[in-house]
């Protein structure tokens, strides 16, 4: 596995055609991540459940390869895919093959 895991070919676009924004970005997110009481590994579970939840798919093959490195297992995967179930509803199961994907490696 890539010691860095792959961002999807919509962040792969924001960074290359619009590198001050992007620039900006990834500074307010690591001010954000200074300013996280989680570890990182809690933060990567929350993280996904949040994708998962929002429908946004494209992030989580970057986030699942980086909570895999972190120790996080399959299973610990499918529980954060599905804890946002009853809140949001069933949507969210169509996060799990992607995320099962990723983690995967395949």
């Amino acid at each position: 596995m890539d010691s860095v895991p792959q961002v999807s070919q919509s962040f792969m676009a924001f960074m290359k055609e619009a590198p001050d924004q992007q620039k900006a970005w990834g500074e307010a997110v690591q001010k954000l991540d200074a300013a996280s009481a989680l570890d990182p590994r809690t933060e990567e579970i929350a993280y996904i459940s949040v994708l998962a939840a929002a429908r946004l798919d494209s992030g989580l093959s970057f986030h699942v390869k980086h909570a895999k490195a972190l120790g996080v297992t399959r299973e610990e995967i499918i529980s954060a895919v599905l804890l946002p179930l009853p809140a949001v509803g069933n949507g969210v199961i169509q996060a799990l093959p992607a995320a099962l994907q990723a983690y995967d490696g395949e």
